[in-house]
């Protein structure tokens, strides 16, 4: 079938010159060809593959081009890159390759088209689009990659045993694109993946995260978790997580299952942001509760400080999987101790002054909070779930009003160290620390304003208790 109308894209004109002149082949493939085929808004980036030099192709592009847009070469890949208006577009030349047992780096040679559509990842990734000047247009499809598009199938072009163990990335890959298009991996691939799944130790810390997050973005990630979990790559990846797929019962008393609650979680706050980080928070808010749970006979199953614990154990993933360890990490160790602080709330009365701790100790991350423990409910007892959020209801009511009334989010003290110096005549001491802890607390607990008067009569009083005298 010819698709001359996918090419409408003044750039595609311009390759197709560029191939001309050069006396080569060229063809768009990827991601490009299979997003058109699905009516799919396409990343704005382009894969083109020239049956010669992809770089000498890329050269010869900007040269057409009005502007010349600049050539970033990467001369050891073989590939070239440039911008044209608002889209990346990489060129490589066709090539075939051959993988060591300890590397998912290729030895690569010069190769065909049917060599460079042999090594790609799956069938719905080999389609390419001619941009030659006999066939323009047509589609080559070697694999029956559009089949595979109707059917909504993951499968290899080639034996997926071979597929997945020369790249194990591939097999996160899989699961990625499955979840993002709402495809099944074929029974083969799925079982191929479970038999090579320890392969994917050798893969960087980096490219596995990768993965995760664009599974984490898509509408529902629990269906590319619950597959990492079936192929067994999860329990290599987080077992932190895995560790909570563990039921017990004790004198007729269990618990609930704290891994598919907490897949439950991840897939309740995904309509309310698309904030990776809050995603991922949703994801681990739980997984202190392995380690932390008991059972006594008074109070049947505990997790107590299991937040606390999780928080840690954030920190040990975030290093282990070689993630961020900067603000983003900071952000979602503090969802994970907090996550459970607005829950109680919404289950006994809603305290003004237990708001205002909220608010304190959230800062600007409450409403996140919030987002996250409204996710958090997974009753299935239509009566609970009600009262619940309705609770949440009035406890944001509150936190407006004491934004409003004290400020507390950007809780500034509103006498300062230097000032109770200046009126006791002090110089830095414990005293001062004393007097601003108690200023603080007083206002979180409503015995005063948020106001400078109010914290100077205050701290009058509190000091003469010290024995200490303002000066006159």
């Amino acid at each position: 079938m010819n698709y001359t109308k996918a090419l409408e894209n003044p750039i595609f004109k311009i390759i197709a010159q560029a191939t001309k002149e050069l006396k080569i082949d060229s063809y768009v493939i990827g991601g490009f060809v299979r997003d058109y085929l699905l009516a799919r808004p396409s990343k704005k980036d382009i894969d083109i593959v020239a049956v010669g030099s992809g770089i000498e192709l890329a050269l010869k592009v900007s040269d057409l081009l009005p502007n010349k847009p600049k050539v970033q070469v990467f001369k050891n890949y073989g590939t070239a890159m440039l911008r044209y208006k608002d889209t990346d577009i990489e060129f490589v030349g066709a090539r075939k390759e051959s993988y060591q047992t300890e590397s998912r780096n290729p030895k690569v040679a010069i190769g065909t088209l049917q060599d460079d559509q042999d090594r790609r990842d799956f069938t719905i990734n080999a389609l390419a689009f001619s941009l030659n000047e006999n066939n323009y247009g047509d589609l080559i499809d070697p694999f029956e990659g559009v089949k595979a598009l109707e059917s909504k199938t993951i499968k290899t072009p080639l034996n997926p045993d071979i597929t997945y163990s020369d790249d194990p990335l591939r097999m996160m890959r899989a699961i990625r694109f499955a979840t993002q298009l709402g495809f099944e991996i074929e029974s083969n691939s799925l079982e191929a993946i479970t038999k090579n799944k320890d392969r994917i130790n050798i893969i960087s810390g980096e490219r596995i995260v990768d993965e995760l997050n664009k599974i984490l973005s898509t509408e529902k990630p629990s269906i590319g978790f619950l597959l990492l979990y079936k192929t067994g790559l999860l329990d290599i990846i987080l077992p932190e997580l895995t560790a909570l797929n563990n039921v017990e019962e004790i004198e007729g008393q269990t618990h609930k299952n704290n891994f598919y609650h907490s897949l439950e979680v991840v897939d309740n706050i995904c309509p309310n942001t698309d904030d990776v980080w809050l995603r991922w928070s949703a994801l681990l808010h739980d997984i202190g509760k392995a380690p932390t749970k008991k059972f006594n006979k008074k109070q049947g199953w505990t997790f107590h400080g299991h937040e606390f614990l999780g928080g840690k154990m954030v920190k040990k993933i975030f290093e282990r999987l070689h993630m961020p360890l900067n603000q983003k990490m900071k952000f979602v160790q503090k969802m994970v101790v907090m996550s459970s602080r607005p829950i109680v709330l919404s289950q006994d009365l809603v305290t003004d002054s237990a708001v205002r701790r909220l608010v304190f100790d959230a800062g600007e991350e409450v409403e996140d909070l919030m987002t996250l423990c409204e996710a958090d409910i997974t009753t299935k007892n239509p009566g609970k779930f009600k009262k619940y959020h309705n609770n949440f209801v009035i406890v944001r009511q509150k936190i407006v009003e004491v934004e409003e009334k004290d400020s507390i989010r950007n809780f500034q003290p509103p006498i300062t160290g230097e000032q109770i110096m200046v009126i006791f005549d002090l110089k830095p001491s414990r005293e001062i620390g004393t007097l601003k802890e108690a200023v603080k607390e007083a206002i979180l607990e409503g015995e005063i304003p948020n106001e400078y008067q109010a914290a100077y009569d205050f701290v009058l009083k509190r000091a003469q208790k010290m024995g200490l005298k303002a000066i006159k």
